[in-house]
């Protein structure tokens, strides 16, 4: 099933008899919105309609789905057609995020709700959190830099390595504050690794500074 998931028309086109992932991105889809769409109105329960609609489009859309396919190194294993993958099709949005609905599609077949929410979930989790927060409120690099600035008129300095192999790259930050480092995180990509560095980064200076307003009370 995970074959037909990444199997692109085109390369369908030049294999007869090999089904597409046309059905399964149909199907992916669905499960996706009902799955970001409970999690939503289970966890936010303050929220109205609105407003849940407006997170949910906020995850649930080409760009982040591309994102986490780049995530999962989906892109390498397409089945392209020869015109496709020379035209850079690997990296196109719409294949990727196509390709990611299927892949879901395909995880619900064979593994059912609970599997294909554990999948949706690990992906576009923290991008929920971040969406339902609204601007900036989870966004622990914007409040990591906010602090530095305020605290030490200083900005955040992140120092970021990858381990493993192309397919499944392990990106881990360093983030530094006035000199010092004050945070390290790890994640599937640059952006989620920087991401956890900073919260541990705010969380450490944060509670430090509470300590040190303590003491001087």
């Amino acid at each position: 099933m995970l074959a037909r998931a990444l199997s692109h028309r085109s390369w369908c086109s030049e294999c007869p008899g090999h089904e597409s992932n046309e059905r399964l991105e149909f199907l992916g889809d669905a499960v996706l919105g009902l799955v970001v769409t409970d999690y939503l109105f289970r966890t936010y329960p303050a929220l109205p309609e609105g407003q849940l609609a407006q997170v949910r489009a906020a995850v649930v859309n080409a760009g982040a789905l591309a994102e986490a396919a780049e995530e999962l190194a989906i892109g390498p294993a397409l089945r392209l057609g020869k015109g496709e993958d020379a035209s850079g099709g690997r990296e196109k949005p719409s294949i990727l995020s196509d390709a990611m609905e299927a892949v879901i599609g395909a995880v619900y077949i064979d593994g059912g709700w609970a599997e294909a929410a554990s999948l949706v979930m690990g992906l576009l989790g923290e991008r929920i959190t971040e969406a339902a927060a609204g601007p900036g409120g989870h966004d622990f690099k914007t409040r990591l830099q906010e602090l530095a600035a305020r605290q030490f008129d200083d900005l955040p300095r992140y120092d970021v390595s990858a381990d493993g192999p192309d397919h499944a790259k392990t990106f881990s930050a360093t983030v530094y504050v006035n000199g010092s480092a004050c945070g390290t995180g790890q994640g599937r990509s640059k952006k989620q690794a920087e991401q956890s560095a900073a919260r541990n980064a705010w969380q450490f200076l944060s509670d430090r500074h509470r300590e040190r307003a303590d003491a001087g009370a």
